[in-house]
């Protein structure tokens, strides 16, 4: 094979090459050069989507903490979300947002069933979700790298205990895991912390695959030789040379895993064994509000909404980073056909001359074939 051939085929030097002629486009429109960190952040800002739902994941978060306040931090909403002796139904317990009462009113969100302010129960709960997500990305993340770093940079025997233990808690289905160990400590102090530490427990194994993965392709380079012939210990390796090259997917599969940790959490609490009262949670909402369907539907769809807004803007996060991160998985070529071009009802010209064009050349083919 030659070193051309060899050079295509080598995803970091495609990665190289990508990057020097995105450098080289920009240092010629703005007389600059910019970096690796620069040209990531520039493609991740240029990402539509990512920056959209990192804007409306920003705007909800802020709304979920500066509303009910955070520990001896106090809020601007001035009702609880707990029960409280003395408290009466307001419009019913209907939503007084947008009502005669200004844009928010009393109770925005209605009432519960408890006469409880539902405004304040849905941003505590999304705070609680908040915090177990985030929770659970760094714990797994840490263990993920830690047990794929060991994996893929020592091999042999220490791989093979590790990677059998990855796959044995791979085959057990996490929500049953979490499920255990979350109903045992939920009752606890603190007890939301020590669910997140639990979920992130058996939450790691992807990040740990993907991450032996990397090991496995960095440890044969040149850089890494070089600094094991120089007397660099193992650990020094592995935090100084090998993880920081592969932030790239560490970043993007955590973004994922809070996700999806978001939905565990939510699933947990919807069967009552997540978050237990008197905290509460998206999910605990959901299960609470089921029978309101008929009456009041906003009781159930509002903390439904939450989730998957949650949910959503994280993962178009994520695929943001992952574009920026690795630009060689965006599209290449014409842009994406909007509906009416998916539809035939625009485009039809352009496919017309590309089949002429097509005809064009095949005849002219076949008459220098002739000749």
């Amino acid at each position: 094979m030659s070193e051309n051939t060899a050079d295509r085929q080598n995803p970091d030097r495609q990665m190289a090459d990508l990057a020097e002629v995105e450098d080289a486009k920009l240092s010629s429109r703005t007389g600059r050069s910019y970096s690796q960190g620069q040209l990531v952040l520039r493609r991740f800002v240029r990402h539509v989507p990512a920056m959209i739902s990192l804007g409306v994941l920003l705007a909800t978060t802020l709304l979920a903490f500066t509303s009910m306040g955070l520990g001896p931090l106090p809020g601007w909403w001035p009702e609880s979300y707990r029960h409280q002796e003395g408290l009466t139904p307001y419009n019913g317990g209907d939503m007084t947002m947008f009502g005669d009462d200004g844009i928010l009113g009393p109770h925005p969100f209605g009432q519960d069933d408890l006469n409880r302010d539902y405004f304040a129960r849905v941003m505590q709960s999304t705070q609680t979700s908040l915090i177990i997500a985030l929770v659970v990305g760094v714990v797994s993340s840490v263990i993920g790298v830690v047990v794929g770093a060991m994996a893929g940079f020592y091999r042999g025997w220490v791989e093979a205990v590790l990677m059998r233990a990855t796959d044995f808690v791979i085959i057990v289905p996490p929500i049953m895991i979490s499920a255990i160990l979350g109903r045992i400590v939920t009752n606890l102090p603190f007890g939301i912390f020590f669910l997140a530490l639990m979920l992130g427990l058996v939450t790691w194994t992807s990040m740990a695959r993907l991450v032996r993965a990397e090991v496995l392709a960095l440890r044969e380079r040149e850089f890494i030789a070089a600094a094991t012939a120089m007397g660099a210990s193992p650990v020094r390796i592995i935090l100084k040379h090998m993880v920081p090259n592969s932030i790239g997917v560490i970043i993007v599969n955590m973004s994922f895993a809070i996700a999806s940790a978001v939905l565990l959490e939510s699933a947990l609490s919807y069967l009552g064994m997540g978050v237990q009262s008197p905290d509460v949670s998206l999910g605990m909402l959901v299960n609470q509000n089921e029978g309101a369907m008929r009456g009041r539907p906003h009781l159930f769809w509002l903390p439904a909404m939450f989730i998957v807004i949650v949910a959503l803007c994280v993962n178009f996060i994520g695929d943001g980073l992952r574009d920026a991160f690795d630009p060689r998985r965006q599209r290449t070529g014409d842009r994406k056909p909007t509906l009416l071009k998916a539809l035939g009802f625009m485009g039809r010209s352009r496919a017309e001359d590309r089949q002429q064009k097509a005809a064009d050349v095949t005849a002219s083919t076949g008459e220098g074939g002739r000749s």
